[in-house]
């Protein structure tokens, strides 16, 4: 952008476009996280425009994560790069207006889960591999009654986030983190098992350790079915204790 770039008129308010022209102006930039941003008064000479409207626009900026704000020596403003509980937290707090169901969670995870098993058999280190069998481990007996239960399935969630983690797609990766963070953070029950389920506890713990030797060995076939059986099971047992996504507003 030029320093007599002409911010185009729209019928959003004059610190609102300052601010998407800012953000137009750190990509042409090819600007990274952490560098630095002019100061106020060349901001000012660069848009054309008051001081008060450069500020609210910053101030629009460091609210979405782009811009963080540094005092002292050395300080100033620079690039920000937004965290993922930002994204997280900005991305349920837009669902929380939503009727978001239990089973449009898992026909997203039916989708995409499997196909993050495939792409990651044959891919990952022995540390990764031993990652998830120490997360299994927190879960390697049947529950005793209904409140260990639901620290398991809590648990086991942590298995499949961390699985995400390890992939090279980021976007992959980031839909599954948010739903497993959604199904640990937000779902309650309706029915609470009155004795544990012994069965379904030993078919999901069966299914991930066959999941990690699928992993093991690059068999990425194996690795897509076995989860996506360990998906189907798992809505079932979410539909058995009539989950639902509780509604509140989420906080980074």
């Amino acid at each position: 952008m030029s320093q007599n770039h002409t911010i185009a008129t729209s019928k959003r308010s004059r610190p609102v476009r300052v601010a998407e022209a800012i953000k137009d102006w750190v990509v042409e930039k090819g600007l990274q996280p952490g560098d630095r941003l002019p100061g106020e008064t060349e901001l000012i000479k660069r848009f054309g425009m008051s001081k008060g409207t450069i500020r609210e626009a910053m101030r629009l900026l460091q609210a979405q994560g782009l811009v963080v704000t540094k005092t002292g020596p050395g300080g100033g403003s620079f690039v920000g790069e937004v965290s993922a509980e930002r994204a997280y937290a900005l991305l349920a707090n837009y669902f929380y207006f939503k009727q978001i169901s239990i089973n449009d969670i898992y026909q997203i995870r039916i989708l995409i889960e499997p196909e993050l098993a495939a792409s990651l058999a044959g891919r990952l280190t022995e540390d990764q591999l031993g990652e998830l069998e120490a997360i299994m481990a927190s879960y390697d007996a049947p529950a005793k009654d209904a409140t260990e239960e639901r620290k398991q399935h809590v648990a086991s969630l942590k298995f499949h986030a961390r699985l995400a983690e390890f992939g090279e797609n980021a976007l992959l990766g980031f839909f599954v983190d948010f739903m497993t963070q959604i199904l640990a953070d937000l779902t309650v029950y309706q029915r609470l098992y009155t004795e544990p389920n012994d069965e379904l506890w030993r078919q999901g713990y069966r299914h991930q350790s066959n999941l990690i030797s699928a992993l093991r060995s690059g068999d990425c076939e194996s690795a897509r079915r076995i989860m996506k059986e360990h998906m189907l099971m798992a809505r079932r047992l979410m539909q058995d204790q009539e989950a639902v996504v509780m509604k509140r507003f989420v906080s980074e």
